[in-house]
């Protein structure tokens, strides 16, 4: 069986095209809660589950007592339904390296695998790690039913992701809200969508999610937030630059000195991406930079104000100022006094 991206996994199981087990493993555990909750939700009445719902925890249970749960008939339903959630907590799902006789658990399992009760879903929610797929339960696996990795997002998807998501959602959002979002809550899918739940409520199906609604719900400044700073940064706007740098200083605690830094980073690390970009049309600096092309304005600018040497001095500069954050060469200057000393060296 072919291997399912997420959004095939999700379709099938709302058109209840089922399969008999499905792998979830990976890094972000957002999508393996996502299929294994919407299969919770769809596969069963509230009625059936009565019966029919069997939730396992990997800490509280072996392989043995899983197969056996997989091995129970429905009851008045279609399908019985087990989940073994904490599966990276199981014992002996994968036998280990070096030994010459694969453990008997283990080979219990694929054996069932092998041959799954048809009855039957099986789900584990295998999280922060993976199959080793040249062995044979990975292999049995992908043959009898879904073998998915989850696999994490990088910083310069996510505002792509967020308006996907929103989008699917039947609501709108701009660029620049997209991006307030992403630079805030950064690439913690289950923290970004808990989030944007609390946009949905305040708005109508339709309505654009905007940087005051944010504001408003969210807490994220519209006027004072990284991205703000960075545009201003950008311009050379001295100004405003001052004004957000103070404001950080006086709120250290939404606002703290690592998170900017990091932001900052990467920001001036997208301007050198733009300045040794091949392709030198809108939408390529856009790909090759990871921003929505409405955005590319502040960069054209930005690229304009900071060349590829004043680039290199603000990453010394950032350097600089990561080792005083941590007490190296600083024995009195707080957090706030260092973004404004490194505001004012990246303007000069």
């Amino acid at each position: 069986m072919a291997s399912l991206t997420f959004d095939q996994i999700i379709k099938d199981i709302r058109n209840k095209v089922y399969h008999p087990v499905y792998f979830l493993m990976g890094e972000e555990p957002f999508f393996i809660d996502v299929i294994s909750d919407f299969l919770e939700e769809q596969v069963l009445t509230d009625d059936e589950k009565e019966f029919n719902l069997s939730i396992l925890y990997g800490k509280d249970t072996d392989l043995p007592g899983i197969i056996s749960v997989a091995k129970r008939f429905p009851m008045m339903a279609s399908h019985h339904l087990v989940i073994v959630r904490e599966a990276q907590n199981v014992r002996n799902i994968e036998p280990r390296d070096g030994i010459k006789n694969p453990n008997q658990e283990n080979e219990m399992l694929v054996k069932y695998l092998e041959n799954p009760l048809k009855s039957t879903i099986l789900v584990f929610c295998y999280k922060y790690k993976t199959l080793d797929g040249r062995k044979k339960i990975a292999k049995t696996i992908a043959q009898k039913g879904i073998l998915f990795e989850s696999k994490r997002i990088y910083d310069n998807q996510l505002p792509g992701w967020i308006e996907t998501y929103v989008q699917r959602k039947g609501y709108k959002i701009s660029p620049k809200s997209t991006q307030m979002l992403a630079n805030h809550l950064g690439a913690d899918l289950a923290k970004v969508t808990n989030e944007i739940q609390k946009l949905f409520i305040s708005l109508p199906k339709g309505e654009e999610i905007t940087p005051a609604i944010i504001e408003e719900n969210i807490g994220i400044s519209k006027d004072f937030n990284i991205f703000e700073l960075q545009d201003a940064l950008g311009s050379l706007n001295k100004e405003k630059a001052y004004r957000i740098t103070r404001y950080f200083g006086d709120n250290q605690k939404a606002n703290p000195l690592f998170l900017s830094l990091g932001m900052l980073y990467q920001y001036f690390q997208k301007l050198m991406l733009y300045h040794y970009a091949t392709d030198k049309s809108e939408k390529g600096l856009a790909s090759a930079i990871g921003v929505h092309p409405f955005l590319m304005k502040g960069y054209h600018n930005a690229a304009r104000n900071f060349p590829p040497p004043r680039i290199e001095k603000v990453f010394s500069y950032l350097r600089e100022c990561d080792l005083k954050l941590k007490g190296v060469g600083n024995r009195s200057a707080d957090a706030g006094e260092l973004l404004k000393e490194l505001t004012f060296k990246i303007l000069h």
